[in-house]
């Protein structure tokens, strides 16, 4: 079954986030294989980046996130001894604390590449909470820039409302989704696709090497086969607000019109 939405469902920016961003790496691989063949291959690309989802780096839902402080009662034990065979008192902790345990996220894109050498021709990401909040933003945006001292095309996938945006030197028009697309042989200059909350996603040009002409990506194609493939809408608890940050007035109450149109209840979104 499709998304009840149009376009980017934000149903899926909560806890099915990891799951949906490595299946649309997939997704996008398969779409562009065909169109690239025989002189390219569209190759998925894993790296992992350490972070500390309990310092807030990346938005876990409660249940899964280590509490901050945890109230025992300790088992009982057998007294403890001192040298001369008497009992000592032993003190016991006035609380338990986590320790700060980091955690490696693992990151999929999306490699194009030439057959014949092995050369790196284009590079999509599909950034994921992790790219966007403090420690892991640094570490994306230093991948960035060294991609962009190369002659290698980059398109970024912005599908996320929360966390920072790519920097550039301007501000795009305002937009809860975007894509960036910097072909080598225009840097500075990037392309930007402001993507609406109400529409479907757009397709994009994917360069390659020069004559080549550019494939295209088919955003919302990309998407529907990982809703097709997984079925998402039995997944996604569409009766409760949508994941953090809040809509304003107006996107909340086109969300919960569009909810209900598609048969589910009224959401608290809807007030």
């Amino acid at each position: 079954m499709p998304s009840p939405f149009p376009g980017m469902d934000p149903y899926l920016e909560g806890d099915m986030w990891q799951e949906f961003h490595d299946r649309l790496a997939n997704q996008i691989s398969g779409q562009l294989m065909p169109l690239l063949a025989p002189r390219y291959v569209a190759l998925l690309a894993k790296r992992y980046i350490l972070t500390r989802p309990t310092l807030g780096i990346v938005d876990l839902p409660p249940r899964i996130v280590y509490p901050d402080v945890h109230v025992v009662a300790p088992p009982a034990a057998p007294p403890a001894t001192g040298r001369d065979g008497a009992s000592a008192a032993v003190a016991e902790p006035a609380v338990e604390l986590p320790s700060i345990l980091s955690e490696e996220v693992p990151q999929l894109s999306i490699e194009i590449r030439d057959v014949a050498q092995r050369l790196l021709v284009t590079v999509i990401e599909l950034l994921s909470p992790v790219n966007k909040r403090s420690e892991g933003a640094r570490e994306y945006d230093a991948r960035r820039i060294e991609l962009l001292r190369t002659r290698t095309h980059l398109l970024e996938i912005d599908l996320l409302r929360r966390g920072t945006r790519i920097q550039l030197d301007g501000e795009p028009p305002s937009a809860p989704y975007y894509i960036y697309l910097s072909r080598w042989q225009r840097r500075p200059l990037t392309q930007v696709w402001p993507l609406p909350l109400r529409a479907p996603l757009p397709a994009v040009p994917v360069p390659l090497l020069p004559p080549d002409p550019d494939v295209p990506l088919d955003m919302q194609a990309a998407v529907q086969a990982c809703f097709d493939l997984v079925s998402y809408e039995r997944l996604l608890d569409y009766t409760s607000p949508p994941p953090t940050p809040e809509f304003n007035p107006e996107d909340a109450a086109w969300v919960g019109k569009v909810l209900r149109t598609a048969g589910y209840r009224s959401t608290p979104s809807d007030a």
